[in-house]
């Protein structure tokens, strides 16, 4: 589908969908593919090209893949910085991103769908977590992980009847997300529970954070594959059980997917889609003098937030 595709897209792309495991590509009636681009960034190439579609009603979307296009990245491996940087360069503002997770809670059957409010950052220290770095400090706020009024307009948009087969969608959850690539142990598991997790997952840390410094609005969608290994009684997760889930999720996450594009084209929504509500965050987080910048740094960030940080000097 995408060989013979133009490798160049000048107009600029505003909702971009970042597919996680078992949605390695967007393919639905009505779609049609535009571009395949391939954007090298000053933090490296991302995971995947990204695919540009024109949706029925003339708006262009974006397509990535977070694992790669043959899901080869583990959660560790995930380039997040040059995925969100690649984005927000070709005109990015919203990122609808989708995650398979485990289940905290019996309520929240594999097969449903939760929208994450809040998250705790479980994972290590080894991935690459910010822009602001080697030479220019920015200190952005992040009390609200996942952006509000872009979580509201998934909700709306996953009515009753869009997600089929008896799956729900939870509006709101405390999200873990852990290192990986291995699962939870059951001490875990059962530690993650008592601080009140819903969901689990691997991939939403860093991406959320450096989405927030690239001042992109960020939703997640969970799409829950088991319930982890807390259940007494119960075999814990095992990779065949997750992939015959996923499998189940997958055209779901697309009937969602569209639900949502269809809700954000409204003209209703234009300057959510732009994320006017998060312009200059990161900008007026700088706490670095012009003296200490680095030029390395403000190259970098001249790429990401073109005029953001250059001193007044130059």
């Amino acid at each position: 589908m995408t060989d013979n595709l133009p490798t160049t897209f000048d107009a600029p792309v505003r909702i971009a969908i970042i597919g996680g495991t078992g949605i390695s590509s967007l393919s639905r009636e009505g779609y049609t593919p535009l571009a395949n681009l391939t954007v090298t960034t000053p933090w490296g190439t991302p995971s995947s090209p990204i695919l540009i579609l024109q949706t029925p009603h003339g708006t262009p979307i974006a397509f990535l893949a977070r694992h790669g296009s043959h899901h080869e990245f583990t959660p560790s491996e995930v380039p997040n910085r040059a995925n969100i940087a690649a984005l927000r360069k070709i005109g990015v503002r919203t990122i609808i991103a989708f995650s398979a997770v485990g289940s905290l809670r019996e309520e929240i059957r594999p097969r449903d769908f939760v929208i994450p409010d809040q998250v705790i950052d479980r994972t290590k220290g080894i991935r690459p977590f910010t822009f602001f770095e080697g030479g220019l400090v920015s200190h952005v706020g992040f009390a609200e992980p996942f952006d509000s009024k872009v979580r509201a307009i998934v909700h709306k948009a996953g009515v009753e009847g869009v997600l089929q087969g008896g799956a729900r969608l939870f509006e709101d959850g405390l999200l873990i997300c852990m290192e990986g690539p291995q699962f939870s142990t059951r001490a875990e598991s059962n530690l993650y529970r008592s601080w009140g997790g819903d969901v689990i997952n691997m991939s939403a840390l860093p991406e959320a954070k450096l989405a927030r410094e690239a001042e992109i609005a960020y939703s997640m969608v969970c799409m829950a594959t088991d319930y982890d290994c807390w259940r007494i009684g119960e075999e814990a997760v095992d990779v065949p059980a997750v992939m015959a889930h996923m499998k189940a999720n997958a055209e779901n996450a697309r009937h969602l997917m569209a639900a949502v594009i269809e809700e954000l084209q409204k003209e209703e929504y234009k300057d959510v889609v732009e994320a006017k509500h998060l312009v200059e965050g990161s900008k007026w987080g700088c706490s670095t003098a012009d003296a200490g910048k680095s030029k390395e740094a403000l190259e970098k960030l001249e790429w990401l937030l073109p005029g953001y940080f250059t001193p007044a000097s130059q």
